[in-house]
């Protein structure tokens, strides 16, 4: 082992000991029972959807429990980092509300929130270990670690740095002391139990009592030595962090199972209490008749970005979450479920099913339970960022979004289910303005063609409508001047007739409609259409003929 002025010499003078530490982040006062989470990004890629899903079982455990749910940006691999992901980690936690109670900007007593700004704290423990000979200096070039993996492969040993394989473990200080006065550059290892025949054991706060093989490798703790600043692996810094943090039950996903073995090692060897882990199953994709993890790479719902860029109501993306996470809560009323706690012990082992089919019945459902001054201030705020047009519409006629709003949905005892997210207002209801509506130029526009009606009809349809039209206020009155005009150019009075003898009229009542329909909105499928002209108003509706009568 290394003389205790060798090791303390690698290290800045003023560094304190752990007891500084220690005194620095004394134990939380909190109630009984009191939950400690913490979600942990980390800046070398985009959050996932399954962060958020994480993250809101993190928020609602502590809270409910009185405890403290918090953010630590785990940015030690800084190689790795991707610029804008920090701010893309706080738009999502914003538009789901999933606001901690510490974190980088709302600061808190147990900061920073940042690993990077956290070096000094780090490396007094690694100190720590290095004099315990818990530790060691490893100098092992990228060419001799790859030698030892391949002589392990050639005799089918399992690879790692372990035992006789690691050169460095047992090294002879003299021969330590000549690398550090040549200056090579090492990283500092941790030196594992001896015991690798023993086996770990947990309790998994949802998988209940877990085993495995433990840990063999002498697992690097310090980056190496001529990089600045001195930052550790994740192993070694979520174990200091979690203990100063005072966290006591880390919800993570699966995947970490395996690691399990090296964190109790190292809170062992670090003297800390063990944390309470709850590994949580990823969410899954459905591939033909198999799942398989959802993917950054190959899922665009994947990507919190995209949840945010398709204007998905916020509460409609938690409650379908907080279903995958406890199945009762996704058979409840979404205000009820929202308010209900989510148990870890309901948690399922297995992946849940991302359907985003299940999540727009979800959001329109939603959507629909909103009055038209909520859809439309929604809307506002998702164009300002993601189409300014529609924003500027919606800024200048407000009374005519309310009205269009309100067709088919105020007062009505099933209101209607057809804008699913913010940015299916555009298609669903844009024909209600001007300035969006694409308007029929005349009688050949493809959507009149379709019908498969005689354009000289259409245009003899299209005139008396509108030289005979009334701005009605009763439904069907209003429906007979489409009745009136279908009649006078002999249309047939449904569809069973003009199946019947198809060449004894131009086409049914039903063509004759969507001359009108088309005219009026550019669809063939759009709300009554009694009430789009009660919110468009006579001149408008009119107006919107004249591509058609003006020839």
């Amino acid at each position: 082992m290394l003389d205790r002025a060798v090791i303390d010499a690698l290290f800045p003078a003023d560094l304190p000991e752990p007891e500084h530490w220690e005194r620095r982040y004394p134990a939380r006062e909190l109630p009984e029972g009191a939950l400690v989470t913490r979600f942990g990004p980390s800046p070398t890629g985009f959050v996932h959807i399954g962060g958020v899903y994480v993250a809101t079982i993190d928020q609602d455990v502590a809270r409910r429990s009185g405890g403290r749910y918090l953010v630590r940006v785990e940015d030690t691999d800084r190689s790795r980092e991707v610029e804008g992901a920090i701010d893309q980690f706080e738009r999502g936690f914003a538009y789901f509300d999933l606001a901690a109670d510490e974190d980088i900007h709302r600061g808190g007593d147990y900061g920073p929130y940042q690993q990077s700004e956290r070096e000094q704290i780090y490396l007094t423990y690694v100190r720590h270990l290095l004099r315990a000979g818990r530790a060691y200096l490893d100098f092992a070039t990228k060419d001799e670690l790859a030698a030892i993996t391949a002589r392990q492969q050639a005799t089918k040993l399992p690879t790692g740095y372990y035992g006789s394989w690691a050169i460095w473990r047992d090294a002879d200080p003299a021969d330590v002391q000549a690398k550090l006065d040549a200056g090579d550059p090492y990283v500092v290892r941790f030196r594992a139990p001896d015991d690798t025949g023993a086996r770990a054991r947990f309790t998994d706060a949802i998988r209940g009592p877990l085993e495995a093989e433990a840990n063999r490798n002498d697992v690097v703790i310090l980056k190496s030595s001529d990089q600045s600043p001195r930052l550790p692996t994740y192993h070694f810094a979520h174990a200091v962090d979690d203990h100063l943090m005072r966290v006591n039950l880390v919800i993570r996903g699966d995947e970490w199972i395996s690691s399990v073995p090296v964190h109790q090692q190292l809170f062992d060897a670090l003297g800390f209490e063990p944390i309470t882990y709850a590994h949580i199953a990823p969410l899954m994709k459905q591939e033909g008749g198999s799942k398989r993890k959802l993917s950054k790479r190959k899922d665009p719902e994947a990507s919190v970005d995209f949840y945010i860029e398709s204007g998905y109501p916020t509460k409609a993306v938690l409650y379908y979450l907080r279903g995958l996470a406890n199945g009762r809560l996704a058979e409840m009323p979404l205000d009820q479920a929202l308010a209900e706690p989510i148990n870890l012990d309901e948690c399922g082992v297995a992946g849940p099913l991302v359907d985003l089919v299940k999540l727009d019945d979800i959001s329109a459902d939603h959507i629909a339970t909103l009055s038209g001054a909520e859809i439309l201030d929604e809307v506002r705020g998702w164009a300002e960022r993601f189409d300014p047009e529609l924003r500027t519409v919606l800024d200048a006629e407000p009374d005519l979004a309310l009205r269009a709003l309100a067709v088919e949905r105020d007062g009505a005892e099933n209101p209607r289910k057809d804008l699913k997210k913010w940015s299916e207002f555009r298609a669903v209801y844009g024909f209600f303005f001007p300035r969006l509506h694409a308007a029929v130029a005349d009688a050949d526009d493809e959507r009149i063609a379709a019908l498969g009606v005689d354009r000289a009809v259409v245009q003899a349809v299209a005139r008396d409508f509108v030289e005979n039209y009334q701005q009605l206020d009763d439904g069907q009155e209003w429906f007979q001047q489409i009745r009136d005009v279908a009649a006078k150019h002999g249309f047939a009075k449904n569809a069973k007739e003009f199946k019947k003898n198809p060449e004894g009229f131009p086409g049914s009542i039903r063509e004759a409609s969507q001359i009108i329909r088309i005219a009026i909105t550019g669809s063939t499928r759009s709300p009554d259409l009694h009430s789009i002209t009660q919110a468009l108003g006579r001149e408008e509706t009119l107006g919107r003929f004249s591509g058609l009568v003006g020839e």
